[in-house]
């Protein structure tokens, strides 16, 4: 069955060109010119998405958003706002309200149909994730090893070059926390926190993921939100609530240039500071399209280059511990 998007919009240019975009890639369309009649017809129908404009008369998208949240049939509907400004204090005004995203117009066909593919995906993995977790909890079980385990081959296996990665850093991660004295619950947390880390590259395009040549801006920036796209679909496990946490600042820098964040020093979460030591090691010690794996050696240095700026020193230093032991270099991607 076809994606089912709904479209809102006064302008009835803007709703033809969104139908035709839309329905070109293969989803269905509804198209409704005002947020009063959205209202009426989300009581008997539950689209996969909604375009919502802002700028509509009578009532506008910000007034018709929160009338759709506060309703019983309208509250989990994903929306993405359309706006033909860029308004700093519209776009946090948006996503206070629950929008998922924002589209410029005059559409791009291309960025339209992507984002809204993306979404609708990101939504549909979080709601099995939760049907998932729902259903271990009413067998009185944890989520367990096993789904998390596959979840992660699964966002592996997007990648070409990082065959086993999400593995290998939560095994780093479990023994970093074990060295920092962490309890056994603790570790295996922190395990299942490396497991997920790269979750959110589910929403990346696998053409991004696996291009061998230097990224142009726009691509950069879609790998730089897959840990603001990973925290959305981790962040209502209620049975493992620090889940969202390896996932959404893994690749903050201990200097406060990292992302999504720019979080520094202690505000970064701790778990978060060691998975970003295990999966730059892990990066290192694998094979790229670009390089093989790089010297043990040149690793170490830029471990410990990298202490105080990119990584938490106290964790950086238990690495470099784990780095000396291996003497044969067997820790990396065999």
């Amino acid at each position: 069955m076809a994606d089912w998007v709904i479209v809102v919009d006064d302008d009835v240019a803007n709703l033809k060109m969104a139908g035709h975009i839309l329905s070109r890639n293969n989803m269905r369309v509804t198209a409704l010119k005002s947020g009063k009649a959205l209202l009426e017809y989300i009581g008997a129908n539950q689209p996969d998405l909604i375009l919502l404009d802002i700028l509509m008369p009578e009532m506008d998208g910000f007034e018709t958003m929160e009338k759709l949240r506060a309703s019983e049939t309208g509250k989990e509907i994903p929306v993405i706002f359309l706006t033909a400004n860029e308004d700093e204090e519209s776009e946090t005004k948006g996503l206070k309200l629950g929008a998922m995203d924002f589209i410029k117009k005059p559409f791009v066909p291309e960025v339209l149909a992507l984002r809204v593919r993306h979404i609708i995906d990101l939504n549909r993995l979080q709601r099995n994730l939760e049907m998932e977790v729902d259903k271990k909890t009413k067998e009185n079980e944890r989520l367990s090893l096993h789904v998390v385990q596959t979840l992660a081959d699964a966002i592996d296996a997007k990648d070409t070059y990082t065959n086993g990665h999400s593995g290998r850093v939560a095994k780093y991660s479990r023994e970093i926390a074990k060295r920092a004295g962490y309890s056994e619950k603790e570790q295996n947390n922190i395990y299942m926190m490396g497991l997920l880390h790269d979750v959110g590259k589910i929403g990346v395009p696998d053409a991004v993921i696996n291009k061998p040549a230097r990224l142009s801006d726009d691509e950069f920036e879609l790998i730089k939100n897959h840990p603001v796209m990973g925290a959305r679909i981790l962040k209502n496990i209620k049975e493992m609530p620090k889940l969202a946490t390896g996932a959404r600042w893994h690749h903050e820098k201990y200097d406060g240039k990292g992302y999504p964040d720019g979080l520094s020093g202690e505000d970064i979460p701790e778990e978060a500071r060691i998975i970003a030591v295990a999966d730059a090691y892990d990066a290192m010690t694998s094979n790229r399209s670009y390089r093989d794996v790089l010297p043990q050696g040149v690793v170490r240095e830029e471990i410990e280059n990298g202490k105080g700026t990119q990584f938490d020193p106290r964790f950086a230093d238990i690495m470099l511990r784990m780095i000396d032991e291996d003497v044969e270099y067997t820790m990396r991607e065999q």
